[in-house]
Formats: C-alpha cells, sequence, structure tokens
C-alpha cells in the first residue's frame, strides 16, 4: 500500500497499491502553496 501526500500541507491525497509501503510526494492543486507563501 502507497500513500500520495502533499508536499506543502502534508494531508493525503490518494492511495495506490504497491508490493511495498511508500510515501510518495505531490501537490494537491489546494490554496495551501499560496498561503505558505504569504505567512513567511
Amino acid at each position: 500500500m502507497g500513500t500520495i501526500v502533499c508536499q506543502t500541507c502534508n494531508s493525503t491525497i490518494d492511495y495506490f497499491e504497491d508490493e511495498k509501503v511508500s510515501v510518495l510526494y505531490a501537490k494537491c492543486g489546494c490554496s495551501c502553496d499560496q498561503n505558505d507563501k504569504t505567512e513567511k
């Protein structure tokens, strides 16, 4: 079982079948990336 996680907000996007446990990072398309830039 694998998990796809948002690299910006660390929320779980999706799960996928795999032989080993793994975590892949992607962007979920939410506004968290824009909020992260304005907070810094």
